[in-house]
């Protein structure tokens, strides 16, 4: 393994942990909101239906 792979690696993990974090954030946004609102938009249910097709 050169340098050049490893920062790849870290990079990629990087991003994999700042893209959890926004999730968690967004989450807990969104779980602030009064509940007609989130009727409104969909929350939670268009976000479990997209994460059940991501992973």
């Amino acid at each position: 393994m050169n340098g050049y792979t490893i920062l790849r690696g870290m990079q990629h993990y990087v991003g994999k942990i700042r893209t959890l974090r926004n999730e968690i954030r967004t989450q807990r946004f969104m779980d602030t909101l009064p509940a007609d609102i989130r009727k409104d938009i969909g929350w939670p249910d268009m976000y479990a239906e997209r994460r059940r097709h991501h992973n």
